[in-house]
């Protein structure tokens, strides 16, 4: 990367970096979505509903709709499709029975948790390549990036 001139030039470079970093990580873990033998394609923030319910099994569609940015009712919807291809499971929650839990169906968990293997090994692998420098510049970037996530979310 080159030297910075200006925050637009920082807006640019981080939204490059990132796009990059997970495209190359996904890609080259081989983790493209194919959802549990599904000859379905999803968009990207159904894909990214059935990543992050397979990361918090039982996650509601409030709460997993706050976190990913959308709008509860584009959630729910998202869930009902994803629930009629049998990828999710949508279950009454227990203490309230107007929320509902949500959990993926055994082969799409089998798939994310493949898929996660393989990202974390390849990223692992490729940490172990870094020097000491390299590593306490990344912690303190990741501290900076989890800031912006948070007032990003805020907002």
């Amino acid at each position: 990367m080159c030297a910075l001139t200006s925050r637009t030039d920082l807006v640019a470079d981080l939204f490059g970096v990132v796009g990059r970093f997970r495209r190359q990580l996904r890609g080259s873990a081989g983790t493209g979505v194919a959802w549990a033998n599904s000859s379905a394609r999803f968009t990207e923030a159904q894909s990214e509903l059935l990543w992050l319910v397979g990361r918090r099994p039982g996650v509601s569609v409030r709460v997993a709709a706050s976190e990913l940015g959308l709008a509860p009712n584009t959630t729910s919807t998202m869930v009902s499709m994803l629930v009629a291809s049998g990828l999710l499971i949508r279950t009454v929650d227990g203490t309230d029975r107007r929320a509902c839990q949500l959990r993926l169906a055994g082969p799409a968990q089998q798939t994310v948790d493949a898929s996660r293997a393989a990202r974390r090994t390849l990223l692992s692998q490729v940490l172990d390549e870094l020097d000491d420098d390299q590593i306490d510049a990344l912690t303190k970037g990741l501290a900076v990036l989890d800031t912006v996530a948070r007032r990003l979310q805020e907002r």
